[in-house]
């Protein structure tokens, strides 16, 4: 069986970023996916799932309310491994032009103060393993990593 595309990225080298993982051509459609690595893989804890799920439904909910992109978010979810976030738009995409995209979410779930949006038994599957200090924490965190985000950090290392 082949490897696919995203196992041959050194993860040893990848840092905390914004990256294009993939672009796919879907009959006349393009969707880009973007890995949103959060932290520094196999090399610094991974992010719980209450936060995960928390952060989860915080930028799923805001990114499809948002006019100028709704109509484009395909998909944001967490990764398997715990590191980071896939956000997959439909066109072709640059890990710069996502960017500012991308501190506006992480600004907005830094600054929840509010209930997460379907947080709820008839919302949500597990609606009791969601943590929004700690998801505010990790948006804050990787405000600084989008902050002062450079090419070691929008493409990934060869």
């Amino acid at each position: 069986m082949d490897t696919i595309a995203s196992f041959t990225v050194d993860h040893l080298r990848l840092l905390p970023g914004v990256y294009v993982s993939r672009i796919d051509r879907i009959g006349a459609e393009t969707v880009t996916t973007f890995d949103i690595r959060m932290t520094a893989p196999n090399r610094e804890p991974v992010m719980n799932t209450a936060e995960i799920h928390a952060i989860e439904h915080l930028g799923a909910v805001y990114l499809r309310n948002r006019a100028d992109i709704a109509d484009r978010i395909v998909y944001f979810g967490p990764m398997g491994c715990r590191t980071g976030f896939y956000l997959l738009l439909a066109g072709e995409h640059t890990s710069e032009s996502v960017v500012p995209l991308m501190k506006d979410l992480f600004v907005h779930i830094a600054a929840c103060n509010g209930a997460i949006p379907g947080a709820t038994p008839e919302g949500c599957g597990n609606c009791l393993d969601m943590n929004l200090p700690m998801a505010k924490w990790h948006a804050a965190r990787f405000l600084e990593v989008l902050n002062g985000i450079g090419p070691e950090r929008l493409h990934y290392p060869e």
